[in-house]
């Protein structure tokens, strides 16, 4: 049932998806129109907007879904099957969205063939929410939001995904696979981005470069909870703020990982807010995510622990910048500014916090 192409995505197809997942009964689509969307931000996938016409009315039927499918870029689906993003998401709405406190979107079918690698998921369609843009960066407001989602996902998971090591944690081979490469991968993204990046991040990068896999290693000493690793602005819906809506939705599910929580609270705040705002409020933004954390019954985890894996974390999440801007074809401009923002907001939280003093 995976469509090989948008031509599969057709009436009868969506109709036994929603069939099967209970979003209709008697009705029938009888019409499909695709647009794509998240163009430039989704790099290792496709997505598409299906609106649906159905042959009759029925309360609730989904007007439109959205479907997501591999990366048509052979460079992105060549990265994302080596580092496992397209069966780690299909597992994660299948096995554990359930058990995660933070609202995701619903899924009505998802599956992953590992004879191809190809993988296609129907998800609920949240065109009715914001998205804040990646490039400007969110508001205050919205990362106090986001930084309670990430609460809400970390906690019921706290110390307890050993059952769960199907996901790659952050000490995986895989990652010691990759801090070999940093190398290689680190020449390309400064060869490609140094003029976007501030003083001192090419040294910072080049002491990174000696010690990635020491300084992973030392993170990954601290209490693992289940990770997003792509939490940031693209990843985020938010509501109105209206009686009953969702404060926060999380999509992309790709990047899904086990290890410390300050790799995506350092991740988010590092990355999504402007570096004006992130100064500003950085440290009241992580003591709002800790008291959260407390709340949702996590009690042996201070602050002051928080707070230095904050530091040290910031030091390993420029390797997704470096990554994704070293290796992929990143589509259009879009996608090569959205990696300049990224690199150059988390290279100057780095320096601003002293974080380059934990190396060594």
């Amino acid at each position: 049932m995976i469509p090989n192409s948008t031509a599969d995505m057709t009436a009868a197809w969506l109709t036994r998806v929603l069939r099967d997942a209970g979003a209709i009964t008697s009705a029938s689509v009888t019409a499909v129109a695709l647009e794509p969307v998240g163009v430039g931000v989704g790099i290792m996938g496709e997505l598409f907007r299906a609106r649906l016409t159905y042959s009759q009315l029925q309360p609730g039927a989904p007007t439109a879904v959205i479907v997501k499918v591999t990366s048509p870029f052979e460079a992105n689906r060549a990265q994302g099957i080596a580092l496992g993003v397209y069966e780690a998401e299909v597992r994660f709405y299948n096995d554990l969205a359930s058990r995660a406190a933070v609202r995701v979107p619903r899924c009505f079918f998802a599956e992953f063939d590992p004879a191809t690698s190809n993988f296609v998921i129907v998800l609920e369609d949240l065109g009715h929410l914001s998205v804040a843009d990646q490039l400007e960066g969110m508001s205050v407001t919205q990362a106090e939001a986001a930084a309670s989602a990430l609460a809400a996902l970390h906690a019921p998971f706290w110390q307890r995904v050993d059952d769960i090591d199907w996901v790659a944690s952050v000490v995986h081979e895989r990652i010691q696979a990759f801090s070999a490469a940093w190398p290689d991968l680190w020449a390309s993204f400064s060869a490609r981005f140094a003029d976007d990046l501030p003083d001192g991040a090419i040294a910072a990068g080049e002491q990174i470069r000696d010690h990635y896999w020491s300084l992973m290693c030392r993170l990954g000493e601290r209490p693992w909870t289940l990770l997003h690793q792509d939490f940031r602005c693209d990843n985020l819906f938010f509501g109105d703020g209206t009686p009953g809506s969702d404060p926060v939705v999380v999509i992309d599910w790709q990047s899904l990982g086990r290890g410390p929580a300050a790799y995506d609270v350092s991740y988010l705040i590092g990355g999504s807010l402007s570096t004006v705002d992130r100064r500003a409020n950085e440290e009241r933004l992580v003591r709002h995510y800790h008291d959260e954390l407390v709340r949702h019954g996590v009690q042996d985890y201070t602050f002051d622990e928080l707070w230095d894996d904050y530091r040290l974390a910031h030091l390993v999440n420029v390797s997704v910048p470096v990554l994704t801007g070293g290796t992929m074809d990143l589509a259009n401009e879009r996608g090569r500014q959205l990696i300049a923002t990224l690199g150059r907001r988390h290279f100057t939280a780095l320096l601003d916090l002293n974080s380059l003093d934990l190396v060594g």
